[in-house]
């Protein structure tokens, strides 16, 4: 099978918190956006389903994409209110997410 250089994790907001993190991602900061792009990252799209959301980008090093982020202070700043919101952490300095298995990819 092809490998597309798509990336995808999903991950659940407390139900306490799901308005805030939806409206957080409506109104994302400027700089977040600036850095992500930097790293890198392109064509980023997340999709709710309930609590449940689902994340999918395209990168060509995620590896060296998530080191650049662990390093913004802009991302850090906003990792530090997302990740009380989330089941686990968004905190990059403590791992990365994993991302899901890509099991088909059409070209």
């Amino acid at each position: 099978m092809n490998k597309s250089n798509k990336f995808a994790w999903t991950w659940k907001v407390k139900p306490e918190y799901l308005d805030e993190y939806v409206e957080m991602h409506l109104n994302p900061w400027p700089e977040v956006l600036e850095e992500h792009s930097k790293a890198g990252i392109r064509n980023y799209s997340i999709f709710q389903n309930g609590n449940q959301f689902f994340y999918v980008f395209e990168c060509d090093d995620v590896e060296a994409a998530f080191a650049y982020i662990a390093q913004s202070k802009a991302c850090r700043r906003w990792d530090a209110i997302t990740s009380k919101m989330v089941e686990g952490s968004f905190d990059h300095s403590k791992g990365t997410p994993t991302p899901l298995r890509e099991v088909f990819y059409l070209k």
